[in-house]
């Protein structure tokens, strides 16, 4: 099991500071719990598991120089995000219509992140799995 130092190393100092950057827009819209996981194996290794409460939100793998936000949006969501899908990036774009299918039109969003912007394009999908409790 990594040690912060060891995760800090992984992801490189840039990466790290967009994680930080990551879990403190998450924990100021949610209720945050982090857990440390090697949940599916070799292919996705070490990361964070983010709940609010109980439920859900997200799991965050480490890379060299980037992280990878995994998430799964259920058919319910569907329809929230193709509202909102034609004002986020070209990549967001392109990772919803290539996601890994679950169920009858959801699936599953493995986003790497290497930019602000494209934290921004997370946080509203995360929105649209978990709506952000009423502060």
């Amino acid at each position: 099991m990594p040690d912060e130092a060891a995760i800090i190393g992984h992801l490189g100092q840039e990466s790290y500071e967009r994680l930080t950057a990551l879990e403190e827009r998450l924990g100021a819209c949610y209720r945050l719990s982090r857990e440390l996981k090697f949940p599916f194996g070799n292919n996705y290794g070490w990361g964070y598991k983010y709940c609010h409460a109980s439920s859900h939100l997200c799991y965050v793998f480490f890379e060299r120089g980037a992280f990878t936000v995994t998430l799964q949006i259920g058919d319910k969501m569907v329809p929230a995000v193709e509202n909102i899908i034609p004002s986020l990036l070209q990549k967001t774009q392109d990772l919803w219509k290539g996601r890994y299918p679950c169920g009858e039109c959801g699936g599953w969003v493995h986003y790497r992140v290497l930019s602000d912007e494209e934290l921004t394009d997370v946080m509203q999908l995360i929105a649209i799995r978990k709506k952000p409790p009423a502060q």
